[in-house]
């Protein structure tokens, strides 16, 4: 029952902006810690950011996206969000949303896994 939906990736430019959404079903949503992973080709998976399950109160991000993604969350309608601007072809990968009990940034960690949304970013 437990289900995890990405939305919103896509083909953008080097420098513009792409909004993903995961919505989320099956289990406390509100309970739950939700994180954002990605790999890209040939690359092993890699943590993006994680929102603590108390919407608002901390979040974490990788090195490499700090000041150009946002993460949020809205409890209300179990889904979190990924902002990414300022994207750059790096960025390209298969975007994962996944929910973790502890708020981490390992995901062996997460117990629940979405089945990923493609951001290809171009020069």
């Amino acid at each position: 029952q437990v289900q995890l939906v990405e939305s919103g990736g896509g083909l953008v430019q080097a420098g513009g902006s792409l909004r993903l959404s995961c919505a989320a079903s099956g289990f406390i949503f509100s309970a739950y810690n939700m994180g954002w992973f990605r790999q890209a080709p040939g690359k092993e998976r890699e943590f993006v950011a994680a929102a603590i399950s108390r919407s608002g109160v901390t979040t974490s991000y990788a090195d490499s996206v700090k000041g150009r993604f946002t993460i949020s969350r809205d409890n209300a309608k179990n889904t979190v969000y990924l902002q990414m601007n300022s994207l750059k072809p790096e960025d390209t990968a298969v975007y994962y949303c996944a929910a973790s009990k502890a708020f981490t940034r390992y995901g062996k960690d997460y117990d629940y896994w979405g089945q990923g949304t493609q951001v290809t970013v171009s020069s």
